[in-house]
């Protein structure tokens, strides 16, 4: 078990401040904290669980909680049983947190908000990263959060799971992402990305977005989206043909985004099948429900386009050229990736997010008041050993 000590947190980690959390908090703690205060406080010990399994990230709940706490002017001991990139299993004790009812109770709600959906994001992260320990991820959530406080909830997550993926099979894991704000839990100084689909259509030819990209930043490599027009072989050829040099370099990539509606150009059911065929015959032996073969030679950016993407690259001399995934890479989707053996070398998502919110939600239960132990019925697991 590991105590923790009061940290600076980072400026978004600390609100809202101690002002502001009755307007944020359950009603029933906020009277809870009326009645303690008519009637004397107590010290109190509090254990957090998750009912699902999941990777411990609770930095940001703690740091939160320390500022509150301190700005206060009350103590606080956070003992953490799995400290930040561990396994927790589910209903195990994750957290003791002890200190005075009376400054503690009108916290639950808020830190619970910062607790859960980072550790179910952060082991999603983990398992993706896992499984393919080869591929880099770039987190590319922001666009899906509600609001910026949960976009760097999310963003410290992924790095703590591709932190845990890297020190279990050396993975590669999450080498930045899509925002300057959240950069620093990457070790990164800036976001990172090039373009989105508005670039292509404003040019009116994916080559001539490529080219005006590379005009703008011409030391920086360039990243291509493919997938605007519907020519997927055609565009990507072309602009490898356009930048001999950066192909030649290993600083070009092209990026499949492919809407789930249709194919890869030059693909169907039956051509799909033949490209795994040819690379990865393993993956289409035996049983796949309906979503593990549209994962694999179904539509969109299936195990199949990647590998025909790259086919189509190496027979043309463009083997340097890279291949950036997107589009709905989430555990599952990332785990049949790795049975087909796709050659994608980064992949963007924001699918490590969770999917069933339900399985976010951490619980909270006093287990002593004044060293003495008591809990409802039915929680007795959660006492120290």
């Amino acid at each position: 078990m590991t105590k923790t000590k009061p940290t600076t947190p980072h400026p978004a980690a600390a609100h809202p401040a101690s002002a502001s959390v009755p307007d944020w908090t359950d009603t029933y703690f906020r009277r809870t904290k009326e009645t303690v205060g008519k009637f004397g406080d107590r010290t109190v010990t509090y254990a957090v669980f998750m009912r699902r399994p999941v990777v411990s990230a609770p930095r940001l709940a703690i740091d939160w909680l320390n500022a509150v706490m301190a700005e206060r002017g009350a103590e606080v001991s956070v003992t953490l049983n799995f400290p930040e990139g561990k396994w927790v299993g589910a209903g195990e004790p994750m957290v003791y947190i002890t200190g005075s009812f009376y400054h503690l109770v009108d916290l639950e709600t808020l830190f619970l908000m910062k607790l859960g959906p980072a550790c179910v994001a952060a082991y999603n992260a983990f398992t993706m990263c896992a499984d393919l320990p080869k591929v880099a991820f770039l987190a590319m959530d922001a666009r899906h959060c509600a609001g910026t406080e949960m976009a760097e909830m999310m963003a410290y997550a992924a790095s703590v799971g591709s932190e845990r993926a890297r020190r279990k099979v050396g993975a590669k894991g999450f080498v930045g992402n899509a925002t300057d704000a959240t950069a620093h839990y990457f070790g990164c100084g800036r976001g990172q990305g090039t373009m989105p689909h508005a670039l292509i259509g404003y040019a009116g030819s994916t080559v001539r977005a490529a080219e005006m990209f590379h005009e703008t930043f011409p030391d920086q490599p360039l990243t291509v989206l493919v997938d605007y027009f519907g020519r997927e072989i055609t565009d990507s050829l072309e602009v490898c043909r356009r930048f001999p040099d950066l192909a030649a370099s290993g600083r070009l990539a092209i990026r499949l985004d492919t809407p789930g509606g249709r194919f890869v150009e030059g693909l169907d059911p039956p051509g799909s099948y033949a490209v795994l065929e040819r690379h990865a015959p393993h993956a289409i032996r035996g049983y796949r429900d309906e979503t593990q073969l549209r994962y694999l030679i179904g539509t969109g950016v299936s195990a199949a386009a990647i590998h025909w993407m790259r086919e189509t690259l190496d027979e043309a001399g463009f083997a340097a050229v890279k291949i950036v995934a997107s589009s709905g890479f989430g555990p599952a989707k990332c785990r049949l990736m790795a049975d087909a053996n796709a050659p994608v070398d980064i992949i963007g998502t924001g699918s490590y997010l969770p999917e069933r919110w339900t399985e976010t939600y951490a619980t909270a239960d006093i287990i002593e008041y004044d060293g003495e132990r008591r809990v409802k019925v039915g929680r007795e697991f959660l006492f120290r050993r």
